[in-house]
């Protein structure tokens, strides 16, 4: 019967190492993905941080290119905007001839002509000096003051419009035309 009572002692002795190392194992494999868990943590940390830097670089990057193409628009807008102040002054200087024209004939159409010069003169300057808006309430002014100058000087100011966007058109062609062979 020793015999008997050795072998269950050590199959029990066996038992609680097998559970020990088994504990023991479980415990590694718990600080394994304890580490694991928390270098992937500080990897995504990294990843956002780096993610966020170059995110916000992009962001830099555009709004200086932005910046700087809208300093060009507004370069360009401001040329537009003296080149139609000019233009507008020689129309007036056009309209202001066509008055004397009328002068010994018709004196009320002239001074009617006058007045839609004048008016064009000041549209000139505010829009040479001014903004839009400072145009828009000269305009409506103006329209309120003298209707049939205003409505005169609309149907004017489409021809010469006209006219002049028909000769951009040519000097754009042929300047293109006079580069090819």
């Amino acid at each position: 019967m020793s015999d008997f009572d050795t072998h269950p002692k050590s199959k029990a002795s066996s038992q609680t190492q097998g559970s020990s190392s088994s504990q023991h194992l479980k415990d590694q494999v718990a600080d394994a993905g304890a580490e694991v868990k928390q270098r992937a943590g500080d990897a995504l940390r990294a990843s956002t941080d780096v993610a966020h830097d170059k995110f916000k670089e992009a962001a830099d990057a555009a709004k200086d290119v932005a910046s700087g193409a809208a300093d060009r628009l507004q370069d360009n807008a401001r040329e537009q905007q003296r080149s139609g102040a000019d233009f507008m002054g020689r129309f007036a200087g056009d309209i202001r001839n066509a008055a004397r024209a009328f002068e010994g004939d018709a004196p009320f159409a002239a001074r009617s002509i006058n007045s839609a010069a004048e008016y064009v003169e000041e549209a000139a300057e505010k829009i040479r000096d001014g903004t839009f808006r400072d145009l828009f309430d000269g305009a409506t002014a103006f329209a309120k003051r003298q209707p049939a100058a205003f409505l005169g000087l609309s149907v004017l100011a489409g021809f010469a419009a006209v006219r002049f966007l028909k000769a951009s058109g040519k000097q754009t062609s042929s300047a293109q035309g006079g580069d090819r062979p």
